[in-house]
């Protein structure tokens, strides 16, 4: 099988992009602006890396019109280059052939119903009355519980698990060793001992969604959780019973939402960030990396919590200080009040 390649005037075309340079380059490849070689299309987004464009060995750059002057070769022009130049690396993913039908090995409930056109593959269990649909990709290994429904075009990679009332719209995207539809942490105290509450909804999962690695996401305990459309979840995240986030958000790794908390559309939540349960946070917000939110927002912004990096003994000096900062504002404020009399 022949590599791709294609022109810079068949790319441009095809993005609807600008153009400069020999528009017959051919493209068969990407790479970094530092790393790239002859026949390699590498971008130019963040402006920290201007100094690398003029000696980069790029054939093509794709690059915004203010930088275009500056390629050393042949430039495909963009508004936003990031985004150009993953519609163009797409072309040069290989994705491995998944022929339709069911591997010997797998266990499927005689009541579980699977389309002609899905991919099973080994080792896979699909519990009763649970569906796989269209065009679907079950790996290795990945285990559907009962009263799940896989929508048209998904793929589960490996090792993914959905436990039971699981709802995946089309096109989801879930990698290996994710869990959907565990028992939420719901827990009520009696004469000093937990009891269980019984977690009784399930998870229901938009169109285009992305999942990523070892991510948890649990079943409500009377209502579903609920990600909308195109949300895009990195690995390691803990998204807790009930919570509901708004479609094209994205969470980084090792983030997470405690039950009950909403979080909006087109929001930014940073690596290592929390939501506490049962809030809410509006469309279009950024939650810088390690932040904690611990009330609701209702503007959208960006928002940040935590204290900077510093050597250890300075920093455990500060926190020492931090239990004094409502009695020092005090006294300043009592001074304040003298002064002005």
């Amino acid at each position: 099988m022949n590599a791709p390649s294609f022109t810079v005037r068949e790319l441009a075309e095809r993005f609807g992009l600008g153009m400069r340079g020999d528009v017959g380059t051919r493209v068969r490849g990407v790479a970094t602006l530092a790393g790239a070689g002859e026949g390699q299309l590498a971008f130019l987004a963040n402006s920290r890396y201007r100094g690398q464009l003029a000696d980069s060995g790029a054939s093509v750059v794709v690059v915004r019109e203010e930088d275009a002057g500056a390629a050393p070769r042949a430039a495909l022009v963009a508004r936003d280059p990031y985004s150009a130049f993953a519609k163009i690396a797409a072309l040069f993913e290989k994705q491995p052939a998944r022929a339709p039908g069911i591997h010997p090995s797998a266990a499927i409930d005689p009541s579980a119903t699977v389309s002609p056109g899905a991919h099973i593959g080994p080792f896979v269990s699909i519990g009763a009355n649970s569906t796989v649909g269209d065009g679907c990709v079950v790996g290795p290994g990945c285990v559907i519980g009962d009263d799940c429904e896989v929508g048209a075009g998904s793929e589960l990679i490996a090792r993914v698990t959905l436990v039971t009332r699981v709802r995946l719209g089309k096109r989801v995207r879930v990698f290996p060793g994710a869990v959907l539809g565990a028992a939420g942490f719901g827990l009520a105290m009696e004469a000093g001992k937990w009891l269980n509450v019984p977690q009784l909804g399930g998870v229901v999962v938009g169109d285009d969604c992305e999942i990523g690695a070892n991510t948890c996401i649990d079943r409500g305990a009377l209502e579903d959780t609920v990600l909308e459309e195109d949300v895009r979840l990195d690995n390691l995240i803990q998204i807790g019973h009930n919570v509901r986030i708004g479609a094209h958000t994205a969470m980084a790794g090792c983030s997470a939402a405690a039950g009950s908390a909403k979080i909006g559309r087109y929001c930014l939540i940073g690596g290592g960030a929390g939501v506490l349960g049962h809030l809410e946070v509006c469309d279009k917000v950024t939650i810088d990396a390690m932040s904690l939110v611990t009330s609701s927002i209702r503007e959208p912004g960006v928002y940040a919590s935590g204290t900077p990096l510093d050597d250890s003994r300075n920093w455990r000096k500060n926190a020492a200080r931090f239990k004094q900062l409502d009695s020092m504002a005090r006294q300043l404020a009592e001074l304040r009040k003298k002064e002005e009399k």
